[in-house]
């Protein structure tokens, strides 16, 4: 085939299937724009109208994503192409993709299971096991969580449903509870009074049930006090720092000490050490009495007779040294046997 002939058969097929193709791209592309259009009104409609904001939004991303896949089937039809061979292609290939995405299948029964159950919509502030911050998105596979630091966190659907959810915004309402630490040379009744004081002062505290303030626990060093207020669950955290700087300025102006921990430092002196070395001699003397005292008979050592000056040197009394030397003339007449057992028996009386 010649080169004409090739670009005759090009201009041929651009003629004839090229324009069929070129114009179902163009149709393709303006239909997913008026598609678009059209489920982005819903939306607003229906959010309007007081619908559940997560289930608005997921129901309408679900029916657009589902739209698009029947204008993309519609237009591979129109092209000749069989949709029954393309049928059998797409389910072998997504047995082959279950098989490998096991996880993101079990992220999807997730992502079903909240929309059913819904524990939380979007907007909500939730702890979600150690994670937490505020609904921004639902989709198939995945939670968007916008964390306080401006984070988007994405966690697993299989995850959130399977783990422990806290819904800090189920609730209207909301207890707030703050613990205060005086001293005990402080006036508890008067710290007490000045944290009442405080909450009466704020007025985006609840009336109903009433504010209660009173002592929790007596520490190592101070009193612990504990305060518990309600307010409106969107204002928690403004009359949380508010109330935490109140009761600071409101101590400090009455001299009501707030603890802290302290470590006490002391100074071993000359003085001290000698005696703490003379304590040790003094054990290890006594240990050294206890260790010939447990040793076998064969072991035990005889009393030896000692000269005068050594006894002398020893710097012992008179009496003593003259009872000692008749203990060991004793000890040297009599035999073996009764000379342990009196050396035993006067050690016992000396000591």
């Amino acid at each position: 085939m010649s080169f004409a002939e090739i670009l005759n058969s090009i201009w041929v097929w651009i003629a004839t299937e090229g324009v069929k193709v070129v114009l179902g791209l163009i149709v393709l592309f303006i239909l997913f724009k008026v598609c678009n259009i059209v489920f982005s009104r819903i939306q607003k409609r229906l959010l309007a109208k007081g619908v559940d904001e997560t289930i608005t939004k997921s129901g309408v991303m679900i029916a657009r994503r589902i739209i698009k896949v029947l204008l993309v089937l519609s237009y591979i039809t129109l092209l000749g192409v069989e949709t029954s061979s393309i049928s059998a292609a797409i389910a072998s290939v997504g047995l082959a993709i279950g098989l490998a995405l096991q996880g993101s299948l079990s992220n999807l029964a997730g992502g079903v299971v909240i929309l059913l159950t819904r524990p939380f919509k979007i907007g909500d502030y939730v702890e979600c096991g150690n994670e937490s911050g505020t609904i921004e998105k639902i989709e198939f596979f995945y939670t968007y969580i916008l964390t306080d630091n401006n984070q988007v966190l994405m966690i697993p659907n299989s995850q959130v449903a399977n783990d422990k959810i806290i819904n800090y915004s189920t609730k209207e309402t909301r207890r707030l509870e703050i613990e205060f630490r005086v001293g005990y040379q402080d006036n508890t009744d008067l710290a007490k009074q000045l944290i009442l004081q405080c909450v009466n002062n704020t007025n985006m505290v609840l009336n109903e049930p009433a504010p209660f303030v009173n002592i929790r626990r007596y520490d190592a060093n101070e009193v612990t006090l504990v305060m518990r207020v309600w307010v409106k669950t969107k204002e928690y955290w403004t009359v949380y720092w508010n109330l935490m700087e109140a009761v600071k300025l409101a101590f400090d102006e009455h001299d009501i000490n707030i603890p802290y921990n302290q470590v006490d430092v002391h100074i071993k002196t000359e003085e001290d050490a000698k005696k703490i070395e003379q304590l040790k001699a003094e054990s290890k003397q006594k240990k050294e009495k206890q260790k010939w005292l447990l040793k076998p008979e064969k072991e035990i050592p005889l009393l030896e007779n000692k000269s005068a000056e050594d006894i002398t040197k020893e710097e012992q009394p008179v009496d003593e040294i003259v009872n000692k030397q008749e203990d060991v003339e004793e000890i040297k007449t009599e035999p073996k046997k009764e000379r342990k057992f009196k050396w035993f028996t006067k050690q016992n009386d000396k000591k």
